[in-house]
């Protein structure tokens, strides 16, 4: 008989890594759970008991509960049993090394009438999960098998039912076993004493997430008593940020405020009893060392707070500089600013189905006793194309319209908050180089976006790069170069003399147009976006402004503000347009 195991055991050297080896076996449950594993790149491995052994999946984005999302999985060789309580980390150089977190846990069974054995050789599974975290009806099924392929391409999607949520892969960050999070696994931290199971208090995507804490300069702790007892003391945890929609023009009438649309990182941050804890919008812990001056003032804050806000880089005008704040994140040569314009919770309230107006009155207050360099971040109640305008003549990136009576929609993109910039810029994954012939180590980046599981070219960016950052993509690309060409489909000529690489970089690019074939048009390298992931990236269409629901301004009507927003000197920028 074949062993089912022998791949597992091939790959593996278990003198030097804590896996077990494991033979076959039965549980006598049908377990099943998920390891969030950071490797080469972040996975999530979902495994089911069957026949002795675990089958196992690669989950690329991780499981969601919304039945509208499917989830590529492929499929990877059969585990043993005993991996399923493996929690640790792979010695770097050792096959998937790196870290394994035990993020979900429990018992499967087939759908009614369904022998998994058999639908599982036809290329379909149908099964209830009774996990901590995976619930309800689920079902996975084989893509077509593509040339070349040496892996199964499969999907795992939720089946609508009272299980049915949000993106869990999103909602939940630490294990099930140990209460750590991965950076805590990776440190070998301990495992928390008399952990239970998490039960989130808000449903769905509005599920705080508990990330590890950033210290700020308080006195207090989080085991500290303050007014209103212990619970005061402790910050708000991770929910995801409301996102915009990119319009084609500013909307007209007195029903939208408009804001600076800044050229940084999007955060969140919580404080409470002296400390804050910031993440970015994928719910990434960020600590740079450059971001101390922003904590040490937040943490001054009395109670607790959820603030959403952006953290950019001034240039010498006193605009929000993208470059310097790379600059900054990697060598700490600039300070960095903080502009905050929402506020998703005060005092263990939840104020994001209050108004956009209510929320942006009691985060005026509260910010009101802070320094530079935290701002509030003030806005133009209409005269949209009017403040368009004087911003792009200002040297900035574009506005932010927002509805006045908007609540804050926690992890949603809409048409409540739109984006509309001076010029065309986005994301754009990073497919490959082609070489240079000036003895530079790229000539330009092949670029691509999604569209669902395929990877579009669009075109390829050689201009926009320093000496240092040739330098440096040059050296990360290189330990990042695959056989096969990761786009869908590329022109004759982009393919002569490409290397290709893992589409896991993310850069910004700045762009004239697109082109009748769909390629950039005078594309101009910005820089590399940390903060978001390449499956993240999409093509961006502008939606048409709505228009007027209400009459405009008075004719005349002053507004002037600072476009940076209230909060000392450095806000005050030449060429700023009244607001």
């Amino acid at each position: 008989m074949a062993d089912k195991l022998a791949r597992y055991k091939e790959k593996r050297d278990f003198a030097a890594t804590p896996e077990p080896a494991g033979e076959e076996a039965s549980s006598g449950k049908n377990i099943f759970m998920v390891q969030k594993h950071a490797a080469t790149r972040l996975h999530w491995d979902f495994r089911l008991e069957l026949g002795g052994v675990l089958l196992s999946w690669a989950v690329t984005r991780g499981p969601s509960a919304n039945s509208d999302d499917k989830r590529l999985a492929v499929r990877t060789e059969d585990h043993p049993l005993t991996y399923a309580t493996f929690e640790g980390t792979i010695p770097k150089g050792q096959y998937g090394g790196g870290t394994v977190m035990l993020w979900d846990r429990g018992t499967w069974e087939p759908h009614p009438g369904k022998d998994p054995v058999k639908t599982l050789a036809e290329g379909h599974l149908h099964f209830t999960l009774h996990g901590e975290r995976m619930k309800g009806e689920w079902i996975m099924i084989r893509l077509k098998p593509r040339p070349k392929e040496k892996q199964e391409s499969w999907l795992l999607r939720k089946v609508a039912d009272a299980d049915s949520g949000d993106d869990l892969a999103a909602e939940y960050m630490t294990s099930v076993a140990s209460g750590r999070t991965m950076a805590q696994i990776a440190e070998g931290a301990p495992v928390k004493p008399g952990r239970k199971k998490r039960t989130p208090p808000h449903p769905g995507a509005n599920a705080p997430v508990p990330l590890p804490r950033y210290a700020g300069e308080g006195n207090a702790t989080e085991g500290s008593e303050g007014e209103g007892g212990r619970a005061a003391s402790i910050p708000p945890t991770f929910r995801p940020p409301m996102l915009a929609t990119l319009a084609d023009a500013a909307p007209a009438g007195r029903d939208w405020l408009n804001e600076v649309k800044f050229d940084g990182y999007r955060l969140l941050l919580a404080v409470g009893g002296g400390r804050v804890e910031a993440w970015t919008r994928n719910a990434n812990a960020f600590a740079p060392p450059s971001l101390a001056p922003i904590v040490a003032e937040l943490a001054t804050l009395p109670g607790t707070a959820l603030l959403d806000g952006e953290v950019c880089a001034l240039d010498h005008h006193g605009r929000p500089h993208f470059s310097m704040l790379k600059g900054s994140l990697k060598q700490g040569s600039e300070p960095l600013d903080l502009f905050v314009f929402d506020l998703l919770e005060a005092d263990g309230e939840d104020l994001t189905g209050l108004p956009l107006l209510d929320r942006k009155a009691r985060l005026k207050a509260l910010l009101k006793p802070l320094k530079p360099p935290v701002h509030y971040v003030d806005h133009v109640v209409g005269e949209g194309e009017k403040v368009l305008g004087a911003l792009c003549s200002g040297g900035y990136e574009g506005i932010i319209a927002k509805r006045a009576d908007s609540k804050y929609a926690v992890g949603k993109r809409g048409p409540n908050w739109l984006k509309i910039k001076c010029g065309y810029r986005q994301e754009f994954v990073i497919g490959g180089w082609s070489r240079s012939d000036k003895g530079r180590g790229f000539a330009s980046l092949l670029l691509g976006y999604y569209d669902g599981e395929k990877l579009i070219y669009a075109g390829r960016v050689g201009t926009g790069f320093d000496t240092a950052e040739i330098a440096r993509l040059t050296e990360t690309m290189a330990k990042m170069a695959i056989p096969d060409v990761p786009f869908a489909e590329v022109p004759r000529d982009a393919r002569r003399g490409a290397t290709w690489v893992r589409p896991e970089l993310v850069c910004e690019v700045a762009y004239a147009e697109f082109t009748p074939d769909g390629h950039l048009r005078h594309p101009s390298y910005l820089g590399l976006r940390e903060d978001k992931a390449a499956r993240d990236v999409v093509l961006e269409r502008a939606v048409p402004a709505p228009s007027a629901l209400r009459a405009p301004p008075p004719e005349g009507e002053d507004f002037r503000a600072s476009p940076l927003g209230e909060g000392g000197e450095r806000s005050e920028t030449e060429g700023a347009s009244p607001r």
